[in-house]
């Protein structure tokens, strides 16, 4: 029953996705909503009489068990916000949604995760600077987020497809349906190493109102933003304003002013809101990330002499760059209640660097 009452959760009239968050904030399980008190949830802050007047859980609750068997059959896999693969990136935006639903082989919380996005409308000067920036990548376990539409989009993810990266589609409808319908052959590939990734229920259309709230799961489940062409207006400009919102880093390739499609990135650096960049080496030192794989072993010579706990832990974080408090206690089967005094220790030594998300790295 839990998946159902996760589901429903979405379903609720009046509930947005704050109000959701705020909610749950009070109780242990999402099951324990359904089965609490009108005048128990009359209690929390922020709850008022009217969310409580329309409020209809059992309805809620009969309209999402119409989709656990479509998820099955589908291959489609839903993720709720509190569940380790849930993009931690993305957790940390306050309009964030409760539950995704994915398909294929993806990892949303690799150190590295940028989006690229630009024009339907892509010059061959914007695919050009498409195919050097993602050649830099190979290598690099970058993983390349955009919204499969036409043109910069989909250019990028075909090249992540040719290239081995991994590669995730955001859409702005449910993953019944590939839209444009021309790209399916391509999102099908793309499950491979990657894959589909959507806010939307089965069944949802892909409505005008849907694509800006696609663009702000692009631009909070990553570190950075790039955004290649764009005109004045459109898709481009919405999801790097909203990347600033979240404080994530934007980065726009300046282009001639003369040109339709170059006014939106110019307009972005004259703004002061995205970074002048002109090739993949801007990016990389810009994000700090040029060359950081030669510093490990250097940094590790620095290190001090290491127990066997601490061993463990950085022999796994070095295997996988990045994992949460509870994997690394479960992986090295040191106790959860050890492992947060043993962590504490090894980031005052400068071993470890505490991410949000309660995550670690080297």
């Amino acid at each position: 029953m839990k998946l159902e009452h996760q589901i429903a959760l979405t379903l609720l009239t009046g509930a947005g996705k704050k109000k959701i968050r705020k909610i749950l904030a009070h109780f242990e399980d999402s099951s324990d909503f359904f089965k609490a008190s009108k005048h128990c949830l009359k209690s929390i802050p922020g709850i008022g009489e009217k969310f409580l007047h329309q409020l209809d859980r059992k309805k809620a609750l009969i309209d999402a068990e119409k989709y656990t068997s479509l998820f099955e059959n589908k291959k489609i896999e839903p993720v709720f916000y509190k569940d380790e693969q849930f993009p931690y990136r993305l957790n940390q935006c306050d309009d964030a949604p409760v539950l995704l639903y994915k398909m294929g082989n993806m990892d949303c919380n690799l150190p590295k995760v940028v989006s690229i996005v630009g024009t339907r409308n892509a010059s061959s000067y914007g695919r050009k600077i498409c195919d050097e920036l993602l050649q830099s990548f190979v290598g690099k376990n970058i993983v390349v987020v955009s919204g499969l539409a036409y043109g910069i989009d989909i250019y990028a993810h075909k090249l992540c497809v040719e290239l081995g990266i991994q590669t995730i589609g955001v859409l702005g409808h449910g993953l019944d349906r590939i839209y444009p319908q021309a790209h399916t052959s391509l999102a099908q590939k793309m499950l491979e190493h990657g894959g589909l990734l959507t806010e939307f229920l089965p069944g949802s259309n892909p409505d005008r109102e849907n694509f800006p709230m696609r663009n702000r799961i692009v631009a909070g489940m990553c570190d950075a933003t790039i955004v290649i062409e764009s005109g004045e207006r459109g898709g481009s400009l919405i999801t790097a304003e909203l990347a600033n919102d979240y404080a994530r880093d934007v980065f726009a390739f300046p282009g001639d002013i003369t040109r339709e499609y170059s006014k939106g990135c110019n307009y972005l650096i004259q703004k002061n809101k995205a970074h002048l960049i002109t090739s993949s080496d801007d990016f990389f030192e810009m994000m700090n990330w040029k060359d950081e794989s030669k510093n490990i072993p250097n940094q590790l010579q620095l290190f001090s002499e290491l127990d066997e706990n601490e061993t463990k832990i950085v022999t796994l974080l070095r295997e996988n760059c990045e994992i949460s408090m509870d994997v690394l206690a479960l992986k090295t089967e040191i106790p959860i209640r050890l492992m947060s005094g043993i962590l504490l220790g090894m980031e005052l030594k400068g071993v470890v660097k505490a991410l949000p998300g309660n995550r670690y790295c080297i």
